[in-house]
């Protein structure tokens, strides 16, 4: 679950062991402060969504560009579904997967936390207003802008021609 959620918020692999280490290493230390008013998983998510906020800091201090599409660390040959589909359709998926990633890093650091916690973590609107320390209001709301960015993004890419999908690899979200 931490490593899942670190790669999906920095989008990198690039010192992904480190920043785990460090989430499970701040929830050891903030164990004996833990109230127990929420889930540990939600207090796990929001120091797993506080240690991706330093590293985005870090990075910006490096001036570092946050993911490149073309990065063969990105790994997303390891996440292919199941190989009885064809390589070109694979080969699509995988260029929009990239896309996707790619679109999401330019999301403001509270959209894409959002988007990565209910979409991809599958969390509720409360968990995720519980984790960010945010009203659920304002949680549904970041939802729907990060939402709405991420498709405008993605027919942006589809007018300039750097991604024509076929008939599986289409984007489907809920506005």
């Amino acid at each position: 679950m931490v490593f899942r959620t670190l790669l999906r918020l920095t989008g990198s692999r690039e010192h992904l062991e480190d920043l785990a280490q460090d989430v499970f290493l701040r929830l050891y230390r903030a164990l004996p402060s833990f109230r127990g008013e929420a889930l540990v998983t939600t207090y796990l998510y929001r120091i797993a969504v506080n240690v991706a906020q330093d590293e985005w800091k870090r990075r910006r201090r490096d001036a570092q560009s946050l993911v490149s599409i073309s990065d063969e660390t990105s790994g997303w040959e390891d996440r292919l579904p199941h190989p009885g589909r064809n390589a070109e359709e694979l080969m699509e998926e995988n260029e929009f997967q990239g896309m996707v990633e790619g679109q999401l890093q330019r999301l403001s650091q509270v959209e894409r936390a959002v988007l990565v916690l209910y979409h991809q973590e599958e969390r509720t609107y409360e968990q995720i207003a519980l984790a960010l320390g945010l009203p659920i209001g304002t949680v549904r709301t970041h939802l729907h802008r990060g939402r709405k960015k991420l498709r405008e993004g993605i027919e942006s890419a589809r007018v300039e021609g750097r991604f024509t999908p076929g008939k599986r690899a289409e984007c489907k979200t809920n506005a």
